[in-house]
């Protein structure tokens, strides 16, 4: 079982290792998944019970601790809203337990939420004076990056060669992808000395420069289709060629988090023991201003990384940028809310302010979309990343075959370059029911249809 499912069990992350121990005892009496799963979920209902049980002893003995340890702060958990109804219980779960963060002053969960680590994906939290890595995550500065070129949409299936080429060869995926000859860009002349580890990782940055990473990261050529003016793209109604990138700081930015996550877990008081990848660093502190610098650092390195993306495929695919617009997702930001200066995370969350443009993401065959934020303060100002995960990688490669499915949708028109059965349509939710559950938070600017996509093989993670 993999720690996201044991986390929605009910199992306390600083359990997670004895639950495992408890796990391989179990299968070795030669229960089933299911009864494990079963016998877990009893276990954590009642520690008490089990506590003299040979094989269950040690887990339940740490579930009671934790339980009975003092380490929430005496006030209760702030409440936070949700958009969007296809949530499982182990998000919510993992919600209300950053909800008791002692520094917790607002928080909302997105439709697109599923687990994740520490704070789901989904999940927006403001504290007063602290910064939570995990609640940033691995990929620091995920983003969206939309392009839209000169080209007629016709040439998206006339002239497929041509742009399937520009994919092919203008960046690299795959988890460690770099170029021999690095890209050259004026990111690296910023000053990488803010912390041991980015210094440290500075070469290995300007070799992934311009790659694209796995999971659930593409870049990808579709039809961009206005229904009316935009003033903010300075387009006219019609359909446009347009390219389209999702992807973040690399192993830098990887590092980073895995860096100092493992100080504010470290720092933890005994009683706070319990937040596991929820630990936080002060503001006030050297490592957390550290973090900030390295955190803003990875930020625009993320955005060099997607500039690069898209001057390297458009000049291959013969053409050039008239309009583009693109967003972080996993980040944070001071900002002003409740009256006060907050730290707002945003672990797979679109910034939406009033009047901020944004791109939300469907799947490799289902439609994304430019939007307007509308400033909803219940959200922080905040929405949907996209259409958000409904099965796990796992569940995904069992259920799924790639391939077939490839041939399903060049039938529809859509080119599958190379992607992994974990990121075939079925597993994301309805992006169309993840837009209608947040009208309030953003509204539709324009369409964007994938037409030839290209993802990672590896069938890895590096969200």
């Amino acid at each position: 079982m993999r720690t996201k499912q044991l986390i929605e069990l009910g199992i306390p992350e600083a359990a997670i290792p004895l639950a495992i121990e408890a796990i391989q005892a179990l299968s070795a009496q030669e229960q089933r998944q299911r009864e494990i799963k079963l016998t877990l979920a009893a276990c954590v209902a009642t520690p008490e019970a089990y506590v003299t049980d040979p094989t269950l002893g040690r887990l339940a003995v740490e579930i009671v601790s934790l339980n009975q340890e003092p380490g929430y702060p005496e006030q209760e958990p702030i409440q936070y809203k949700t958009w969007g109804t296809e949530i499982e219980d182990g998000s919510h779960q993992q919600m209300r337990e950053a909800c008791r963060l002692p520094m917790a002053v607002g928080a909302a969960l997105m439709p697109d939420a599923h687990i994740g680590y520490g704070l789901p994906i989904g999940g927006v939290l403001a504290l007063q004076d602290a910064v939570v890595p995990y609640a940033v995550g691995v990929d620091i500065a995920c983003r969206m990056k939309l392009s839209v070129i000169e080209a007629n949409p016709n040439e998206l299936s006339t002239d497929v060669h041509r742009f399937k080429t520009a994919l092919e060869n203008g960046t690299r995926f795959g988890i460690g992808s770099a170029f021999k000859t690095p890209h050259d860009h004026s990111v690296l002349d910023l000053d990488w000395s803010v912390s041991r580890v980015t210094r440290e990782h500075k070469d290995k940055a300007r070799k992934q420069l311009g790659t694209s990473g796995s999971g659930n990261h593409f870049v990808e050529f579709g039809i961009l289709s206005l229904n009316q003016r935009s003033d903010d793209l300075g387009l006219d109604p019609g359909q446009y060629v347009a390219l389209m990138s999702h992807s973040g700081s690399r192993g830098t930015g990887a590092a980073v988090c895995s860096t100092y996550s493992s100080i504010a877990q470290s720092r933890l008081p005994k009683r706070y023991q319990k937040f596991g990848r929820l630990a936080w660093l002060d503001m006030a502190s050297e490592a957390g201003q550290e973090y900030w610098q390295a955190m803003n650092l990875m930020g625009e390195y993320a955005a060099a990384n997607h500039d690069i993306i898209h001057r390297s495929v458009i000049k291959l695919a013969k053409s050039r940028i008239v309009a583009g617009v693109e967003n972080h997702h996993n980040f944070a930001w001071q900002e002003n809310h409740l009256g006060r200066q907050l730290i707002v995370h945003r672990k797979g969350a679109t910034p939406a302010g009033r009047g901020v443009l944004g791109v939300i993401p469907g799947s490799m065959a289902t439609p994304a979309f430019v939007v307007r934020g509308l400033g909803n303060d219940a959200s922080f100002h905040s929405a949907a990343h996209g259409a958000g995960r409904r099965m796990s990688r796992t569940k995904a490669r069992a259920e799924f075959r790639f391939k077939p499915i490839q041939q399903n949708l060049l039938a529809q028109g859509v080119h599958i370059l190379s992607a992994g059965a974990d990121e075939v349509p079925g597993v994301y939710k309805d992006i169309h029911q993840v837009m209608s559950e947040q009208q309030d938070l953003v509204e539709i600017v324009a369409r964007f249809d994938p037409k030839i996509v290209k993802m990672s093989d590896d069938g890895k993670s590096e969200d």
